[in-house]
């Protein structure tokens, strides 16, 4: 702190103590001002009239500009005391002054001063990072004033929290709580087009750290109210017992997703919503919660949440597939299981939701595994997974006895099937005869 701003604190400490409110008005944004400029003034709020000031600090003057209490010179600089509003009945933000006329006026010379030596031409581009301070800061900050900036454009507060996950950085404590104090007029004043706009950006692996911010922010409550009350509803996570929220689990499977698939941003977009119907599913009995269909009661939901912020049919219908059938891997499969399974539009992702889901609940991959097996399996043609002719038939045909001789013959009849070299019955009882012989 300078030697300016530390006389102006001793000040207010002083009316402070004289019965009066006093601070120094938003005491980062005027360093930043004057580290900008060669002229020193401090600008300082306060409930205490004229009169008491010159009583307080004689060499105090009167005000030179509307909404001044008075002017204090001492030692190169300019001490302005403005008025706080004292009204009842004023806008809560209104009785904070957090920026004066010629805070905004200097701030907005020095800017000017900056770009024409830059070049006398500023061009019409829209630029992404306007608004923001240089984020080589190693956080990212709202330019100037947060609070004000944030009013001039509300999308603001959506993409400082874009920024955040996907450069993997802070937010700046007053860019933050100017975020959390306007997240009502977020959700009322920015189009659904321009959230989803700013969404669609955010990089599939920082996805969920996109979300959390949402969720922290309050932003999600509003947002997608739905999502946000899954923190209010737990599961068990693993065969331990151990309970967490669904939105805690959503979020781990938001960001194990992408381990396997990278860049996927629809299928971890599916990851968010995968459980979402267990809100509107949840049961408890027997001491447990169950969620029975909750794929299904998902999938409406999804579409329902999505078709708001106006997404393309095919990507609202490509999200509520994965999240209608995200549960078809969970459980052991059978043959006939896995063949209809690989049947489905987009079963890779479903594998790698299930895959995520077992890593967010560090649980077992024995169903997996044995799912994993199966797939490889079913790869096989159906009708090549069995041979043409079985046990009786390959007796009554060959008039051999049983043994292992019908065994022997049934896997290499099964073989010259596999390689083509067997297409019919006929042709496999013709197979069988020419090979009693050599068994």
């Amino acid at each position: 702190m300078t030697q300016p701003f530390k006389d102006a604190v001793a000040m207010c400490k002083t009316i402070l103590r004289n019965g009066f409110d006093a601070y120094v008005i938003n005491s980062r944004f005027q360093q930043e001002l004057e580290r900008g400029g060669s002229e020193q003034e401090v600008e300082i709020a306060t409930d205490m009239l004229l009169d008491d000031l010159i009583k307080l600090f004689p060499n105090a003057s009167g005000p030179e500009a509307p909404g001044e209490v008075g002017v204090i010179r001492e030692g190169g600089v300019c001490f302005r005391f403005h008025e706080v509003n004292q009204m009842e009945t004023a806008h809560p933000e209104a009785l904070l002054v957090k920026t004066t006329q010629r805070l905004q006026d200097r701030a907005k010379s020095l800017r000017e001063d900056k770009s024409s030596l830059a070049c006398p031409y500023i061009p019409a581009a829209a630029d992404m990072y306007e608004g923001f301070a240089d984020m080589s800061e190693g956080r990212v900050r709202l330019a100037g004033e947060p609070g004000l900036t944030l009013k001039r454009n509300l999308l603001y507060g959506i993409r400082a929290l874009r920024f955040a996950a996907n450069y993997d950085l802070p937010v700046e404590e007053n860019t933050w709580i100017s975020i959390v104090r306007s997240a009502q007029r977020i959700l009322d004043y920015v189009p659904a087009s321009e959230i989803l706009d700013e969404w669609r950006k955010v990089e599939a692996e920082n996805m969920w750290r996109f979300v959390q911010l949402l969720f922290d922010s309050m932003l999600l409550h509003g947002l997608i109210p739905q999502l946000a009350a899954l923190s209010r509803l737990q599961h068990i996570k693993n065969e331990s017992g151990v309970e967490e929220t669904v939105f805690d689990h959503v979020v781990q499977v938001m960001r194990r997703y992408p381990e396997e698939l990278p860049y996927d941003w629809f299928g971890t977009v599916a990851c968010m919503f995968h459980d979402v119907g267990k809100l509107f599913t949840a049961e408890n009995y027997d001491g447990k919660w169950h969620f029975h269909q909750h794929h299904r009661v998902g999938a409406q939901v999804a579409r329902k949440i999505l078709s708001g912020f106006r997404m393309p049919p095919e990507d609202v219908d490509l999200i509520c597939h994965l999240v209608r059938h995200h549960m078809r891997f969970q459980y052991m499969l059978t043959e006939r299981g896995a063949r209809r399974f690989m049947a489905l539009e987009e079963y890779p992702r479903l594998i790698e939701i299930n895959r995520a889901d077992i890593k967010a609940r560090e649980g077992n991959y024995t169903n997996f595994n044995h799912n994993m097996k199966l797939l490889e399996k079913a790869k096989t043609p159906e009708e090549m997974s069995e041979p043409l002719l079985n046990g009786n038939e390959i007796m009554d045909f060959t008039g051999l006895r049983p043994g292992p001789a019908i065994g022997i013959l049934r896997d290499a009849l099964l073989k010259a099937q596999i390689e083509g070299l067997v297409s019919s019955v006929p042709e496999a009882v013709d197979f069988v005869m020419s090979h009693k012989d050599k068994i």
